[in-house]
């Protein structure tokens, strides 16, 4: 993973693990999203133009399951 998706990734677990998912909708640059069709019920973070966090929110708890780290691919496999 390059250098600067991986600091951008930190950040994004620091954010989800201080203010849950709902934090990550505060800053505009995640574009934090539902996803729908085959992956719906997961939602998308942006860390940069190509690259997204698919994950999802597991019940009450914040207890959050990154499905992938990926280019800009929502092929599900």
């Amino acid at each position: 993973m390059p250098l600067d998706i991986q600091k951008r990734y930190e950040k994004w677990k620091d954010i989800v693990s201080l203010s849950g998912p709902q934090g990550l909708k505060l800053i505009r640059g995640f574009n934090d999203e539902a996803l729908s069709g085959d992956w719906k019920g997961f939602r998308s973070s942006r860390l940069n133009q190509q690259c997204r966090v698919i994950y999802q929110v597991d019940g009450e708890q914040v207890l959050v399951r990154v499905e992938s780290v990926t280019p800009h691919d929502y092929k599900r496999k």
